[in-house]
């Protein structure tokens, strides 16, 4: 995968992070929330791994939140 990818998901993660923060919410209880296992989640978080668009509508639900929150604006 190519740094720029990386990065791209890294900024994602960023917005998940900004909306757990909003809530006080630890990756721990998202993982919890949606099922998907917590190694998965730092995953995404440390290493900028894509999470597939399910995981995406579970994480997006979990939060309460609309998948548009996660789109990058430019």
């Amino acid at each position: 995968m190519d740094i720029e990818r990386v990065d791209l998901y890294k900024m994602l993660w960023n917005s998940i992070q900004v909306q757990l923060d909003k809530q006080n919410m630890t990756a721990y209880r998202l993982s919890k929330m949606t099922g998907i296992p917590l190694t998965t989640i730092y995953n995404y978080k440390n290493d900028g791994k894509e999470p597939p668009f399910k995981n995406m509508c579970k994480i997006a639900d979990a939060l309460d939140v609309s998948l548009d929150v996660f789109r990058e604006r430019r």
